[in-house]
């Protein structure tokens, strides 16, 4: 039977990450997107196998007609717009069309758990949706994807700043404790393979499990270390507060807020104290070949650095200060934080 997978947002890093897996092992992918623009949507669309849809997640003919005939889907749905209205209205026309297994990406919301802990407001709306998903009975998996190795940059971005010093070391500063565990996942090349395996594996493993996806638990020390290995410089850890000094969306600002809060001043389990215990187990149940941060740092890093048009791997150069905010929108879109 040919198998048929309907993605949405289908050029962020996750649905991207599974579209490729899906379209080597021969699935016919039905890939979501708002517009056929940038190099990644380009990517995709020459991918054997993988028809692309662009059409907007609120026009419900539009859905009906992605999600027709289709047996599985893979959804990851994003705050720009109304999330909790989208994801509903996928969730309907995906029961509608009788899809026989729905993976959804989703995130917890700290304030269910009490403990004064506030919600955090790019990740409540996706917990909300999946209450929505298990209340109509669509046969569902959801998967929690940890902090993405990708996150960091040498750019000015708030958060995960890999700063780049004149002695040619690296500072990571971040409101974390620096013993505090926190998942990680290389999202560009695990996620793809491990939801694969949860499509293959079906409904009556994993109908209603929650999903911790996250291959590693490191604290940010650890993790500095991991990073120093792999770039072969060194690399600290210093706690303090989230520095925003370039354009950030107001909701976004409002979601660090949050974060410095509830994960940084109170500590709270990044996915909850609900799914702590089955991280990483479960994950690397599912994939075992996944790329770790070392080997992140060693053999990514450095090239996606360079995409951006810093210079600090290049022998004997300084790195450059970043005037622009090309990519902003991008790299916030995609961050799991």
């Amino acid at each position: 039977m040919q198998r048929t997978v309907v993605t949405i947002n289908s050029n962020g890093r996750q649905s991207a990450s599974f579209i490729r897996v899906a379209s080597a092992l021969g699935w016919q992918v039905r890939a979501q997107m708002r517009e056929l623009n940038g190099l990644v949507a380009e990517e995709l669309a020459e991918l054997p196998n993988v028809t692309v849809f662009v059409g907007q997640l609120e026009d419900r003919k539009f859905l009906d007609n992605l999600f027709k005939s289709a047996q599985y889907a893979f959804i990851n749905t994003t705050h720009w717009g109304d999330e909790v209205a989208v994801g509903r209205l996928l969730a309907d026309a995906a029961k509608k069309a009788g899809i026989q297994h729905c993976i959804y990406s989703s995130m917890p919301d700290h304030s269910v758990f009490g403990h004064n802990w506030r919600a955090l407001p790019l990740w409540a709306p996706k917990f909300t949706v999946e209450q929505y998903i298990r209340q109509i009975g669509l046969p569902a998996t959801f998967v929690y994807c940890g902090i993405y190795h990708n996150n960091f940059t040498g750019l000015d971005f708030p958060l995960f700043r890999m700063e780049n010093r004149p002695d040619g070391s690296f500072l990571w500063q971040a409101p974390f404790h620096p013993n505090q565990p926190l998942p990680w996942l290389d999202s560009e090349h695990d996620v793809g393979p491990a939801v694969f395996q949860l499509f293959k594996e079906g409904p009556r493993k994993w109908n209603g499990k929650r999903i911790p996806l996250a291959f590693s638990v490191m604290t940010p020390v650890e993790v500095c270390k991991a990073f120093s290995r792999g770039l072969g410089r060194p690399v600290k850890y210093k706690r303090g507060p989230v520095v925003i000094n370039c354009p950030t969306p107001t909701g976004y600002r409002e979601h660090l807020a949050a974060l410095e809060d509830t994960l940084g001043e109170k500590g709270a389990p990044y996915f909850g104290p609900d799914l702590e215990k089955e991280c990483p187990t479960v994950a690397l149940e599912l994939w075992e070949g996944n790329r770790d941060i070392e080997e992140y740092a060693r053999e990514v890093f450095p090239v996606e650095e360079a995409a951006n048009g810093l210079t600090w791997m290049e022998e004997g150069e300084i790195h450059q200060p970043f005037n622009g905010i090309v990519g902003l929108t991008e790299q916030l879109n995609q961050a799991r934080l």
